[in-house]
């Protein structure tokens, strides 16, 4: 997938948004969780939902991917390893979440939640 053209305030911005993302997870303060059957890892900061995957966890040469949307919005931001400037804060983001996440039990984010039927059937 070839790299859309970008400015460079732009790609500062993404650097410094993955930066701040592997700081709060290496000081624990982004709790990441492994999604059951699946090799992506997922957390929620800031009313969004981050998706860290993988094609599959056990090929090291895949590209990575880190996906970003708001609750409230059907808008994102994605990255890739792939991308020429911001590829590699992808790689070590992806490290630095299996290191994470490596003993943490899986759970499925889709599963049914009493409390969400709860609020959605009265």
């Amino acid at each position: 997938m070839p790299d859309m053209e970008r400015d460079s305030a732009t790609t500062e911005r993404l650097t410094k948004l993955i930066s701040q993302i592997a700081t709060l997870t290496k000081d624990g303060q982004l709790r990441w969780e492994r999604q059951a059957g699946s090799a992506h890892r997922y957390a929620r900061w800031n009313n969004n939902l981050l998706i860290l995957g993988p094609a599959a966890a056990d090929d090291k040469h895949l590209p990575r991917y880190l996906f970003i949307t708001p609750f409230d919005s059907p808008d994102y931001i994605e990255v890739n390893s792939e991308d020429k400037e911001l590829g590699s804060h992808i790689v070590d983001l992806f490290q630095q979440v299996e290191s994470a996440t490596k003993d943490e039990p899986p759970v499925d984010p889709f599963s049914v939640d009493s409390t969400i039927l709860d609020r959605l059937i009265k």
